[in-house]
């Protein structure tokens, strides 16, 4: 996101009009990585019309911008339609004048994720360029008045990094960082309603992957050696599905299943349901898709992991009622 502002201030700036094709480009290759890009397309476009900028779109430029981004997304639309059919569901900153243009386009971004109740960090990639513009608007400021107060700014900014550094870096034990953050007074706003997690959520979402693999494989290891070749590992969440892929293999593992977000639409492979080990946090729903559903226990983990994380159970599924690709368009979970 960060290059395609960056080109987009050139533009406003005076850069010659064929920079929108560059534009076009770095914005298709967004949308390849992530499909948010998608909403600073709608925010720059309405921001343009919304300011002298609109003259854009009396040009050929733009539109070549906008027909570049969507052939290289193309292939990811395509991919993305053909999956869902097969599992039969539907620096330089911009001057004083153009400063109204770029407070348009941030504006209109943010209120888009508002809207859609987005998280916090999903505008993050904005932030880099907003500070430094914001610090190059105070240097500006600074420069012609209140010069007595530059030293103290940069006394305060050092300070504050300092203070902050164990909360956004990984330097304290998690009992000392809690300890700090009461000393501070500090608490880092959750991203997540249901996160009831002793540590930020930043830092808790990144315990007890390894010692859940662990107990997945000693579960796995135990079954015989033609049930090992047949059974599948099926996750809850994109966190669990990705962890058992990050570290499987060190532990023997075979690729794991999930039905959430993305990790759906790889779809169930050649599994068939005949023996899956399933996480979850009881076996209710196991216990009316399969004919029989073994109990291994609650999974090993570590105590400053998420809470959700910690009561998972590994079950032991047999014999699923239902061909697995008739029932795999029911495990779709987007939350």
């Amino acid at each position: 996101m960060d290059g395609a502002i960056y080109l987009l201030c050139r533009i406003i700036n005076g850069a010659p009009s064929r920079t929108w094709i560059w534009l076009g480009a770095v914005a298709g290759l967004g949308i390849q990585n992530k499909h948010s890009m998608v909403f600073f397309g709608v925010a720059a476009a309405l921001a343009i019309l919304l300011t002298p900028e609109r003259f854009q779109f009396t040009q050929r430029w733009i539109w070549l911008a906008g027909l570049i981004a969507f052939v290289i997304a193309l292939p990811n639309i395509i991919w993305q339609v053909a999956v869902v059919r097969r599992i039969d569901l539907a620096a330089r900153f911009p001057r004083r004048p153009a400063r109204s243009r770029h407070r348009f386009h941030l504006l209109i971004a943010l209120a888009e994720f508002i809207v859609m109740h987005g998280k916090n960090y999903y505008v993050a990639p904005a932030y880099p360029m907003l500070f430094a513009a914001g610090g190059a608007g105070f240097e500006r400021i600074f420069a012609l008045r209140f010069r007595w107060l530059k030293p103290a700014i940069a006394f305060l900014v050092v300070v504050s990094a300092v203070v902050l550094a164990p909360v956004v870096l990984p330097i304290l034990s998690p009992e000392k960082l809690l300890a700090y953050m009461r000393a501070i007074h500090f608490e880092v706003p959750r991203t997540e309603t249901s996160h009831t997690a002793a540590l930020p959520q930043l830092y808790a979402d990144q315990f007890g992957w390894e010692e859940m693999v662990r107990s997945v494989a000693r579960v796995y290891a135990s079954l015989p050696p033609e049930e090992q070749k047949r059974a599948a590992i099926f996750c809850q969440n994109y966190g669990e599905a990705g962890a058992i892929d990050f570290f499987g293999s060190k532990y023997g593992l075979p690729p794991a299943l999930s039905g959430h977000q993305n990790y759906f639409y790889w779809g169930p492979d050649d599994y068939t349901g005949e023996i899956m080990i399933v996480l979850d946090d009881d076996a209710t729903d196991e216990g009316e898709q399969f004919s029989l559903v073994e109990d291994r226990g609650l999974i090993e983990s570590s105590p400053w992991a998420m809470p959700w994380e910690q009561r998972q159970h590994i079950l032991v599924c047999r014999d699923l009622k239902i061909p697995l690709r008739e029932l795999w368009p029911k495990v779709r979970v987007w939350l």
